[in-house]
């Protein structure tokens, strides 16, 4: 976005009594975020939710000299802002109730990507990180994302568990992104950058004061299709994550964990409360399939032409989806074939592998093999 444009939402982002509520009813009302700044007092002073304070502080804004400095942070640092409005911002983001308006963000992020959280506690058990690490793994093999907090114990390994297989994993902090929490996560952090990104909606130089974690779990289960809960205490903030996630419509999972001990009540206690237990990959894939077909069916153009071709009357496929299946068709073929054959990405190939097998396109065989369903 032009710097012209952006210092505009960092700076009605930073006027005290401007939130995540009454920002977009600003937007709604004026427009342009430009238009805002310029607009009369007697008009700011009757959104819902601006007071006479904010309204002034609005009107009579003239702190542009902090703004500039912050733009130049952002570039010293390599820090991207995505506002509600670019078409990076994730979708699923969107549609919850107090998105943040702007996120920072340090590495990539894609619209393809399909998120699962898994947090859990900070003092995870030896069954905790292998069990967090095979799930996140295999998810990425599959071609998903995986979404934590970075945070030690369940968040780290979770994270490095989509590292290890290559995948991509996407990192939300309750800090500024120069400020790395916590510090001995510094490598795991350029990591995540290398394989994904690392996001906030906290602008640089915010510390991670402990108010902000509840704050930032719900971006964690907003951006996406469903969140597991790998260990947790009975008052671990992984509860609150799985409460957030749950008021947002989002799948809630849980590892089942011994009775003996206090890491897994929390989880023990989500299930017996109606979360879905899991014991593998199948129990969660099973469950978002129909978010990921339903997702899908919204972005996908309806019209014909070389890049839509209808397979059945209740299945379309896209330009890189009809580029896999035809080369399926052939027989069964190696995922590493796969990818030399088309010259797609590999995160690419995997993502789109996953929704066509959910679909009953195209199934697997041991040692990555692929074939069409029969």
């Amino acid at each position: 976005m032009n710097y012209s444009i952006l210092k505009y939402w960092i700076a009605l982002k930073s006027i005290p009594g401007v939130g995540n509520i009454t920002f977009p009813a600003l937007m709604d009302k004026f427009g342009s975020i430009s238009d805002i700044f310029t607009a009369p007092l007697s008009e700011l002073r009757v959104i819902p939710g601006i007071s006479q304070n904010t309204a002034t502080a609005i009107a009579g804004f003239k702190n542009w000299d902090k703004i500039k400095e912050e733009l130049e942070l952002l570039d010293k640092n390599k820090i991207k802002v995505i506002t509600c409005q670019d078409k990076l911002y994730p979708v699923k983001l969107l549609n919850i109730y107090d998105r943040p308006p702007l996120i920072y963000v340090r590495g990539n992020l894609k619209n393809e990507d399909i998120n699962i959280a898994i947090v859990g506690s900070r003092m995870a058990s030896t069954y905790g990180k292998y069990t967090t690490e095979k799930i996140s793994r295999e998810l990425a093999l599959k071609g998903l994302t995986i979404v934590s907090g970075m945070a030690r114990g369940i968040d780290s390994t979770a994270h490095r568990g989509a590292i290890t297989a290559h995948g991509r994993t996407i990192a939300v902090l309750g800090s500024g992104l120069d400020v790395i929490y916590p510090p001995e996560n510094k490598k795991l952090f350029d990591d995540i950058i290398q394989n994904g990104a690392v996001i906030s909606e906290f602008p640089p130089g915010t510390p991670p004061l402990s108010a902000n974690f509840p704050t930032r779990n719900r971006i964690i289960s907003g951006i996406s299709y469903g969140v597991v809960i790998v260990e947790a205490g009975e008052k671990s903030g992984s509860l609150i994550t799985a409460r957030l996630a749950l008021e947002q419509g989002r799948e809630v999972f849980a590892v089942p964990g011994s009775i003996d001990s206090a890491g897994s009540r929390g989880t023990n206690k989500l299930i017996k409360q109606g979360a879905i237990l899991i014991e593998n990959i199948d129990d969660i894939l099973e469950e978002i399939m129909p978010q990921i077909e339903f997702t899908t069916a919204l972005k996908t153009p309806r019209a014909s032409g070389p890049a839509i071709i209808e397979k059945k009357s209740h299945e379309i496929l896209d330009e890189v989806d009809q580029k896999i299946f035809d080369f399926v068709s052939r027989g069964r073929i190696h995922i590493d074939d796969l990818i030399s054959s088309t010259g797609l990405p590999s995160a690419g190939i995997l993502s789109a592998l996953t929704k066509m097998e959910l679909r009953g396109l195209v199934e697997q065989h041991p040692g990555k093999f692929f074939s069409l369903k029969k």
